[in-house]
């Protein structure tokens, strides 16, 4: 976590913990562009851009998990095994922040979507909010806590991660009764396009569906 790059600590109590979690090769540089956007858009917020557990095993940058030889029948297990490293990074900064689930969220791309994400299927769901970019549920969620909303966000010419995973995603988020929204980008690839970055401002300034 040393390697993690806080982007803006409040004066006084912080009203929110936003973050920020990069894709596979990258770091958490790669992530300080929209971090820096949404210190801006919340200014009493606590903002990270966290770095990845792990060195990539593709040669540059830090992974949460590793993707060599991944299939979609391991998947699941290697983010299994990633996942208290993942919740604990969480808690450390909720504990620097002094900031409680309930006004956490998570923010993630590609990679760092996928680990958000299975985040919502543990036992005790770590964040309020989940913006996932350009993710997927490794496996089809089992249950949508009440307590935990979810943004899904999508280039329709993504080639890395089709979008259908995160139509899947919110459609079977919905059909468990839990709060999701879906937003799809007709020209985004696998990235984060200004539109894209200033939906994320706009879905955690917002409410959710009730």
């Amino acid at each position: 976590m040393s390697a993690s790059i806080v982007i803006q600590q409040p004066h006084g109590d912080a009203d929110r913990l936003l973050l920020l979690f990069h894709g596979v090769g990258a770091n958490a540089r790669t992530l300080v562009p929209l971090a820096e956007q949404l210190a801006d858009a919340f200014p009493q917020a606590f903002v990270v851009s966290v770095d990845g557990a792990q060195s990539s095993d593709l040669g540059a940058g830090r992974q949460w998990f590793s993707v060599r030889g991944i299939t979609e029948e391991n998947r699941a297990e290697r983010i299994a095994v990633a996942m208290p490293g993942f919740l604990d990074a969480i808690r450390h900064w909720q504990d620097v922040a002094r900031v409680g689930v309930d006004a956490t969220s998570l923010i993630g791309f590609s990679q760092g979507a996928i680990m958000a994400l299975a985040s919502t299927q543990t036992l005790e769901p770590p964040a309020a909010r989940v913006v996932a970019i350009a993710g997927r549920f490794a496996r089809s969620p089992s249950r949508a806590p009440k307590s935990v909303a979810v943004h899904f966000l999508h280039g329709q010419v993504d080639t890395v991660i089709p979008h259908v995973h995160s139509v899947m995603g919110a459609e079977r988020w919905g059909a468990l009764g839990g709060k999701a929204t879906l937003d799809l980008f007709p020209f985004a690839g696998h990235g984060i396009e200004p539109e894209m970055a200033a939906r994320v401002v706009e879905r955690l300034r917002s409410g959710v569906p009730g």
